[in-house]
C-alpha cells in the first residue's frame, strides 16, 4: 500500500468483508478510543486509520470484477453448470432435453435436501471459524433414533420428531462446550463426536438396519411419518425439497437481519477485538454448534422418511459433501466471511454436477475426481482474490 497522503478519507466505522458490513460489536476498542496502535485487520489494512483517496479509488475500481465474482462465485457456478448439463444432457427419443424434465428436476432438489439442511447448520460454524465433522454420523443416529422409537418404542410421529431433534441439538450443544469452554480445538472435538454418535447409533439398532413399516398395529409407525417420502402440490414437489426450502428461507432471513448473526461474523473476522467489544463469544459458539446439530438430527429423520430405514451407517462422507457445499458456496474456512444465499447455491450446484454426472453414466470414481477438481477451483478463487 502506498504511503499515507496528507489527505484522507475519514475512516469508513463499518469495513466490509465479503460484501458485507462489519458489525458494530467487531469494533475494536484501540479503534474507538482513538488510541495510537492500529489493528490491523485479515485484509491487511489498519481498523483504525484510512486508505489515501487516490489508493482507495483505485483499489475499488481496480478489483471491483475480481471481487463481485468471489462473491457470487456460487451462483456464477451454479449458472454454469446448469448450462453445460442442459448442453451435455442426454436426449430422450422425441428429442427432449431429459435433464430439464420436471421429474429429473424434482428428483434432483430431492436427493440434495439432506446435503442442504446440513450445509445450512455448517454454515453457523464455519462462519466463527470451526469446524464440525459428526454431521454425517449425526445424521445416521438421528436416522435410526426415529426408526426405533417409531417401530419399537410405539412413540408417535410428533412426540418421535421432538425427542430426535432435541438429541442432535444437546449433541450440538456438547460439543460447542468442549470447543468454546475446554477450548480444544473443533477438529478434534467433532472428529471425536464423529466416533461417538456411530457407535451410539450401532448401540441403539444392535447393529442393524431398523426398517419403517406403516400401520395402526404395534411394531408400525404412524402412517403421518410416511408423509417425508411423498409428493405435495399435486404428487410433483417432493416434501423433502419443501422441508429444504423452508428451512433455507428461515436461514437466510435469520443470517441478515438478526444481532446473532453479526455476532457470528465477528467472531470470524477477529475474535480477540470481539471478546475485547462485549460480544458474548462463548455463548455463540456454542450455539451454532447447537444449531448445526439440530440440522444434522433434522437431515436424518428426512433421510429414515425417504428411504423408510434407519440404518447405523447412514451418512457416511456426508460431512465431506455438507463442508463441500459450504466452501464452493464461497464461504471462508478460516471464518468471518460468507453467506446463507452462497451456501444454499453451492449445495444445488453440487447436486446440479452429480445429476449431470449420473445422467451421462459417468464412473463413480470419475465423479469423485471431477467434483473434488471444483471444491479445489473455489477454495482458490477466494485465496487468489480475497475480499478487501
Amino acid at each position: 500500500m502506498s504511503s499515507r497522503s496528507t489527505e484522507e478519507e475519514p475512516a469508513d466505522s463499518t469495513s466490509t468483508s465479503g460484501g458485507g458490513s462489519v458489525p458494530d460489536a467487531a469494533t475494536t476498542p484501540e479503534a474507538t478510543a482513538g488510541t495510537s496502535t492500529p489493528v490491523t485487520s485479515r485484509s491487511g489494512t489498519s481498523a483504525a486509520g484510512a486508505r489515501p483517496a487516490g489508493a482507495l479509488r483505485a483499489g475499488r475500481s481496480g478489483s471491483g470484477g475480481a471481487e463481485a465474482l468471489l462473491r457470487f462465485q456460487s451462483l456464477f457456478g451454479l449458472g454454469l453448470v446448469f448450462l453445460a448439463s442442459v448442453v451435455f444432457s442426454p436426449r430422450g427419443d422425441d428429442g427432449e432435453i431429459i435433464f430439464l424434465t420436471s421429474e429429473n428436476l424434482f428428483n434432483l432438489v430431492r436427493a440434495i435436501s439432506e446435503i442442504g439442511i446440513i450445509a445450512i447448520g455448517l454454515t453457523f460454524v464455519i462462519l466463527v471459524g470451526g469446524i464440525d465433522l459428526s454431521v454425517g454420523s449425526l445424521l445416521g443416529l438421528a436416522a435410526v433414533g426415529s426408526a426405533v422409537l417409531l417401530t419399537e418404542d410405539n412413540f408417535g410421529m410428533l412426540a418421535a420428531v421432538t425427542v430426535v431433534l432435541l438429541a442432535g441439538l444437546v449433541f450440538g450443544l456438547l460439543q460447542g462446550l468442549a470447543v468454546a469452554l475446554l477450548r480444544v480445538q473443533a477438529f478434534i472435538v467433532t472428529l471425536a463426536g464423529l466416533q461417538i454418535a456411530r457407535g451410539l447409533a450401532r448401540l441403539w439398532s444392535g447393529g442393524e438396519t431398523v426398517p419403517i413399516t406403516y400401520g395402526p398395529g404395534a411394531g408400525q409407525a404412524p402412517l403421518s411419518f410416511s408423509l417425508l417420502g411423498e409428493r405435495t402440490l399435486d404428487g410433483i414437489v417432493p416434501v423433502p425439497a419443501l422441508i429444504f426450502a423452508v428451512l433455507a428461507v428461515l436461514a437466510v432471513v435469520f443470517l441478515r437481519g438478526s444481532a446473532f448473526s453479526r455476532h457470528l461474523y465477528a467472531i470470524g473476522g477477529n475474535e480477540r477485538a470481539a471478546r475485547t467489544s462485549g460480544v458474548p463469544v462463548n455463548r455463540v459458539k456454542i450455539i451454532a454448534f447447537g444449531i448445526c446439530g439440530l440440522c444434522a438430527a433434522l437431515a436424518g429423520i428426512v433421510h429414515a422418511g425417504q428411504l423408510n430405514t434407519g440404518s447405523p451407517n447412514a451418512g457416511i462422507s456426508y460431512e465431506l459433501d455438507g463442508i463441500a457445499a459450504v466452501v464452493v458456496g464461497g464461504t471462508s474456512l478460516a471464518g468471518g466471511r460468507g453467506s446463507m444465499m452462497g451456501t444454499i447455491a453451492g449445495a444445488l450446484l453440487l447436486g446440479v454436477l452429480n445429476n449431470i454426472l449420473a445422467l451421462n453414466t459417468v464412473d463413480t470414481d470419475l465423479q469423485l475426481v471431477i467434483k473434488g477438481l471444483v471444491i479445489v477451483a473455489a477454495a482458490a478463487a477466494q485465496r487468489l482474490w480475497p475480499s478487501r
